[in-house]
């Protein structure tokens, strides 16, 4: 059986600091799985997110891909 990052699907954890809570959902559900949380259990508020620590790395390996962080001499 082929895990999710196997088959090119990774799992991103999610965090919710109100509940005290850690998951990790395949990248395709990600969205919906905060929603739904959120909706759930928060009424609507944003307080379950994407770990922040896995976050700021996408952002800055998306920001070095663009060259964002190349210094403009």
């Amino acid at each position: 059986m082929n895990s999710d990052a196997e088959s090119g699907n990774p799992r991103v954890p999610i965090v919710c600091p109100e509940c005290e809570t850690t998951s990790r959902v395949p990248l395709t559900d990600l969205a919906d799985a905060i929603e739904r949380h959120n909706d759930q259990l928060h009424d609507g508020e944003g307080v379950a997110e994407v770990d922040p620590d896995v976050a700021d790395h996408i952002a800055d390996l998306i920001a070095t891909e663009l060259g964002l962080l190349e210094d403009g001499a």
